[in-house]
């Protein structure tokens, strides 16, 4: 059985963004999102071989930052509150060290009010391209500078930037971190 994201209009229904915060504490075991047009998603967990692509991507933005200092990195489970009205958790993402900084305190402890500067988004199984695809837009909306969907189905990347068309790759590749991530890069084997 392949469980898909379950998405709920809310359109007639207005959530806060207190009261999204306390459904998603109240409900920890599962994972929402809220995309900009406000709807309501339920994400389904991923299988064994997304779980460790995931974390390996993790690990590898993890030890670059480690050893660079620039900024923090930030896993799945974290929903960010973006300015286009989305409330969206990439599979991996990275915020540099002064824009980070510059939140309260308080605002880094709940949903954090602000974009990525750069996100990964790993298709599983359960995913639907095209949503996904609409996800990297609604990133680069709201302001992420440098996004990777990576597309093992296909044995593609999709490199998206702010203010440029999305190039296309095949894999094997490499993905450098360009200005975003100096010095940062990324090997991807056949997925």
């Amino acid at each position: 059985m392949v469980l898909t994201p379950l998405k709920l209009n809310l359109n007639s229904v207005h959530l806060t963004d207190e009261q999204f915060y306390q459904l998603c504490q109240n409900n920890r075991e599962l994972n929402f999102e809220r995309n900009a047009k406000g709807e309501l998603i339920i994400m389904p967990p991923v299988g064994g071989e997304s779980g460790n692509r995931e974390s390996e991507l993790n690990g590898d933005l993890l030890i670059w930052n480690r050893q660079t200092r620039l900024g923090y990195t930030f896993s799945s489970s974290t929903v960010f509150k973006l300015p286009n009205g989305g409330d969206r958790s990439p599979d991996a993402a990275w915020i540099s060290r002064e824009r980070w900084e510059a939140l309260t305190p308080q605002q880094r402890r709940k949903f954090p009010p602000i974009a990525p500067d750069f996100a990964i988004e790993l298709r599983s199984e359960t995913d639907n391209l095209s949503t996904l695809q609409e996800k990297m837009w609604e990133y680069l909306d709201a302001g992420v500078r440098l996004g990777w969907l990576i597309n093992p189905q296909q044995q593609q990347v999709e490199i998206y930037r702010l203010g440029q068309e999305v190039e296309v790759r095949n894999l094997p590749t490499e993905l450098l971190g360009e200005d975003v991530l100096p010095g940062f890069s990324l090997s991807l084997d056949v997925y």
